[in-house]
């Protein structure tokens, strides 16, 4: 009596032929991991240089016996540094970019080249933002409250921000670590200095028409105080192309 068992998919191996693997989909702005050639900011990379000499200083002083000296030599308060004082006017890259019905969120970078310094992901959405741009003037005001009763952070590490564009309330701002995605869309526009365009997106996300449009511009970085800090979008031209503020207060 032949077998009535119905067949369960295993007769390609008896022959020795075997079903083809799926087809990969093709990488979009958020692939598999892979390495990245963006480098550290000098920020970062001054702070280690100056861990590792102060660690051999300390090295080659303790080999030394310690002497008291009969006097002492006046210290002035001038040289204390503190690694929070910045210089006004220091131009950064900018980075605002965002799938179309998603949030946007802000990459500062040191450079092109560098990795991202700060990351804050907003809750308006990216639409929104390239219709405000259209219109030529806009005003995004992030501000947080101070800590009471605890060690004040630096401004670019405050976690969580109310944000305001043009004078209205839009929700909020998140400060957030750099993903995978946000740093395959750095490493795609790493040659960008300035321009605005869209970049294939992940179509496991936002399907499969979904783009990520993007605008890349340089920002002078003025420091107020320890409170407060605007970032001024400067023009290829100087007068043509969107006109863009960022405040960031601690009231």
């Amino acid at each position: 009596m032949a077998d009535s068992r119905p067949n369960t998919g295993n007769d390609n191996s008896r022959d020795g032929s075997t079903a083809p693997p799926p087809n990969p989909s093709t990488p979009k702005a958020s692939s598999s991991p892979q390495p990245f050639s963006l480098i550290q900011p000098s920020e970062l990379q001054s702070k280690k240089q100056k861990r590792k000499v102060l660690r051999a200083f300390r090295s080659v002083f303790r080999a030394f016996p310690i002497i008291t000296p009969a006097c002492k030599f006046p210290t002035s308060p001038g040289l204390q540094t503190d690694s929070h004082i910045s210089i006004s006017g220091i131009r950064v890259t900018g980075t605002l970019f965002g799938y179309r019905k998603g949030k946007v969120s802000l990459s500062i970078q040191e450079s092109p080249k560098c990795l991202p310094s700060l990351v804050i992901e907003f809750s308006l959405q990216t639409n929104v933002l390239q219709k405000e741009l259209s219109a030529g003037m806009v005003r995004i005001a992030l501000e947080c409250e101070k800590r009471c009763g605890k060690e004040q952070v630096k401004l670019f590490d405050e976690p969580l921000w109310t944000m305001f564009c043009n004078g209205k309330k839009t929700g909020h701002g998140v400060k957030r670590d750099a993903t995978a995605e946000d740093l395959h869309v750095m490493e795609l526009l790493k040659a960008v200095s300035m321009g605005a365009g869209v970049l294939p997106g992940n179509s496991e996300t936002e399907g499969v028409d979904g783009e990520l449009a993007y605008i890349r511009a340089f920002f002078d970085r003025v420091v107020g105080s320890k409170d407060c800090e605007t970032l001024y979008m400067l023009s290829p031209d100087g007068n043509t192309g969107p006109d863009l503020c960022i405040f960031l207060v601690r009231m």
